[in-house]
Parts: C-alpha cells; structure tokens; sequence
C-alpha cells in the first residue's frame, strides 16, 4: 500500500514540484497552501509523512507543527525552509519534528529524508502491534459485548485513544469503566509508558494528598523520606484516577493546577515539578449535581469532562449477558482446572431475567461461585446463590390513577427495590441510584419505606 504525504507549503510552485516528484515516486500526495487547513485534514485523515514550510504567512511551520503534535504525537513531520537557522531547527527538533531540510534541497536528499522518516513510522508500527499482542488483556476486546451501546462505545473509545485529550468515563459501580481505562492506555502513543491507577475513594483526603503529589522528607510526623507522587510515576503514561467525585474540595484545586499548568508540588515543598500525564478519570456520581451542590468544582468538571464516556448498566444492555455468560465459564473452568462446563437454558434465562445491581463484577462473581461449587458437567438454576432465586419483584404503588403510576409511586418502589438487592446497604444504593447517602435516607423517610433488609455489617457502620 503506497505512503500518503501531506505538504505544506504557501507557495503552490513548490506544492505542484512536490506532488509530481513524489508521486512519480509511487507516494499518495495531498497538497495545501494552508497551515490550518492542514491541521483540519490530520483530523480527518491520516497520513505517513507532513512535509511543511517553516515560513509561511498566515501560520508559521512551527505553529503547524506545534497544532499538528498536539492531537498525534507520533506524526513524522519533515520541515523545510529559505532561510537556515540554527535556532529554527532546534526548536523545530524539540517540538519532534523528524528532521529538517534547508532550500533549496537536492532532490537526492529530500527523498533519503522522506525514505527514512518513512521507514521510521513503519518501525514504530510494528513495535506498538507487537506491544499491543504482549498486552491482548487490555485489547477493547477484553470489554465483552455485542449490544449496540456496547459497540458504540467501544468504538467511540478507539477513536478517542490516538489524542492525548482527557477522558471522563461515567458508569455504575461494576461495569468496567477500568477496563476501558486500560484499553485506551494500550492504544494510545503513551502505551509504552505506564499506567497508573488509584481509587479516590479508598484513602482519607491527607494520605490521597501524599499518594497522588508525593512529599519531602520532614514535611510530616514518619515523612523521614522522600517519597514520589503517583503522578510523578505515571509521568510519560496515563493516570487512571477512579472514584473522582469523592475527592475533597482542596484535592479538586490541585487536580485542577495539574491539568492547566502539568506541574505537581509535592507535600512541604515549594518548588514545582512537570509531569507528562494522560489523565483518565471516572466516576459512578452524578458529578452535574454535585457541582449544582458545590461539592465539586465547576471548573475540574470541564477539565475532565472533555471526552465523556457513558459504560450502560449490565440491566440497559441483557443482550450481552449470554455472551458474557459464556465468556466467565471458559475463564474460570481454564482457572480451577476442570473441563469446560454448559449451562442449561433454564439457567441462562434466569439470570437474563435479574436485574444485577452490581453489574457484570457482580455476574463474573456469581458465575466463579457456581463453577467451584457445581459437580456436573453443566450448570443449572440450583447453582445460584439463593438471593437470585429468591429476587423479589416490587410491584409500583399506584396513587389516583389506577393505570398510570406518579413519579413519586415510581421513585418509591425502585428506591426500594434497589435497597432490596443491595441487601440493606444504603452507600451501595446510594451510588447505584446517582444520589449521594444524606439525600437516600431523606427519601426513605419521605416515603416512610419499611421493612427494608438490614446490612449485615450493622447500622453503626453504614451511617459513618
């Protein structure tokens, strides 16, 4: 397949003497006399090799070529120029550009730069496959589903993965949301750089603080080193921050120093260091209402929200259970060792029909449960644990109208039935429902809900 080239250049004389020459040459050639245009046909489409003057009039080659690597990183760009300078092509250089021709060129020596430039992208190619191969666990295809949101979704993510831009991925607690996070990792310019991951939610605000910035030695009582912040060591790679919305007002404005100005400063120290970070983040909140209650900063939500990605619940998308059914089974037959099971129809019905409040973690987990316990060679209803066989069906309380229920009867009945399937633990209803705990136990006085479960941990535990 021929190399497509795009020149650059405001002079349509040399735009017409590059065209011929190269595609004498066998090259596929696209020509502008503009630098913008030039950056809207990268975006567009893609090419092998950008050729492209340094001095133009409307946009400098340098401001193309800074517009050109901040959406592909990897682009072979080739600059050239009248008026030779040093500086020019060091700064050309720094800003990658592959290499750098001075006019007027030898046409020897324009093609050895082209042959080489392209030879180069080939090679990278080559090696990101192979990375990608070594890494097959963190293809999309490791996201199981065939439903069209599932698609759309993947899709959506694959295209977003070449940019350097910052993803938002939405989506309940269960659903794969750093699945996704890993996959455009390993599809990204940044895949040879590492992946780094912390769940905002598991670490009290002053230890998140010293996790996520790092500290100086002293900086408090047993900081008797110092220690690197996970930015400092995603640096080169991306920073997968999990649970975002539950970080605390004063980590949000530093969150945001990171993403305007690509600098950290580490807990007791006063001077600044440049981090090189791809920033994913996620979160199963309704971050829109927890800025409407000043809960989280307006301006990080922009920041992160660039690129929004939405992961459906498990119950929005029953076509892929089956698939996913089968997927689990394979995997946990090969993991304990036994020949591969089936599963009757019966079964497979069933668990379509259940509505997994805790999403595809909560299947893989009832699915591992019935491959350990099960004796035969294919599983049956009898093999799920007794909460699926027992699901209780919550009938909607119908006010006035006999046939069309109010808002209200609505809410009440799947707050309830959610309270159900969670067996009693508010905090997990909380985020499955979008609301945080404060606003659930206002709704379940509201609608003077009882005879709920109890979480098993006790009461004293989920009110702290």
């Amino acid at each position: 397949m021929s190399s497509k080239i795009l020149v650059v250049d405001d002079e349509d004389s040399m735009c017409n003497f590059m065209e011929i020459m190269l595609t004498k040459d066998g090259y596929k050639v696209e020509t502008t006399t503009s630098g913008g245009e030039a950056i809207n046909l990268l975006k567009d489409e893609n090419f092998d090799l950008v050729i492209a003057d340094l001095n133009m009039p409307e946009m400098s080659g340098i401001e193309v070529l800074k517009g050109i690597k901040s959406f592909k990183r990897e682009q072979e760009i080739i600059m050239m120029t009248a008026f030779a300078s040093v500086d020019t092509a060091i700064e050309a250089m720094k800003l990658g550009a592959a290499d750098y021709i001075t006019k007027p060129f030898k046409i020897d020596e324009i093609k050895l730069a082209i042959e080489k430039a392209i030879n180069r992208k080939k090679l990278l190619e080559e090696n990101t496959i192979l990375k990608r191969q070594l890494q097959g666990d963190n293809s999309f295809d490791k996201f199981i589903g065939k439903s069209e949101v599932v698609v759309r979704l993947k899709k959506l993510a694959q295209r977003v993965a070449s940019s350097d831009s910052t993803v938002m991925i939405r989506g309940e607690s269960g659903t794969g949301k750093d699945l996704i996070a890993r996959a455009i990792h390993h599809h990204s310019p940044r895949c040879s750089g590492p992946f780094v991951t912390i769940n905002c939610a598991a670490l009290p605000e002053t230890l998140l603080e010293s996790e996520l910035f790092g500290y100086k030695k002293g900086a408090f009582t047993g900081a008797i080193k110092d220690k690197d912040g996970l930015f400092k060591v995603a640096s080169g790679g991306t920073f997968f921050l999990d649970e975002v919305g539950n970080t605390s007002l004063a980590i949000q404005v530093k969150l945001l120093r990171v993403l305007e100005d690509k600098k950290i400063i580490p807990v007791g120290d006063t001077q600044p260091i440049n981090v090189d970070v791809r920033l994913i983040a996620a979160t199963n909140a309704d971050l829109e209402e927890e800025v409407r209650n000043d809960r989280f900063r307006a301006d990080l939500f922009y920041r992160l929200n660039v690129i929004p990605l939405y992961i459906p619940p498990l119950r929005e998308r029953k076509e892929d259970i089956a698939l996913l059914v089968d997927y689990f089974i394979a995997r946990y037959c090969d993991k304990v060792k036994v020949p591969l099971k089936s599963i009757s129809d019966e079964a497979l019905q069933f668990l379509g029909e259940y509505h997994w409040p805790g999403n595809v973690r909560e299947l893989e987990n009832t699915i591992e449960r019935a491959i350990l316990l099960n004796r035969t060679d294919k599983l049956d209803i009898s093999d799920f644990p007794e909460k699926l066989l027992q699901k209780e069906r919550i009938t909607v309380v119908k006010d006035s109208d006999p046939v069309t229920p109010t808002l209200e009867s609505i809410e009440k009945a799947y707050i309830q039935y959610i309270m159900v399937e969670t067996e009693g633990k508010k905090s997990e209803a909380a985020k499955i429902l979008g609301i945080d705990s404060s606003t659930l136990y206002r709704k379940i006085e509201k609608y003077k809900l009882k005879n709920l479960p109890q979480n098993r941990a006790g009461s004293k535990n989920e009110k702290k």
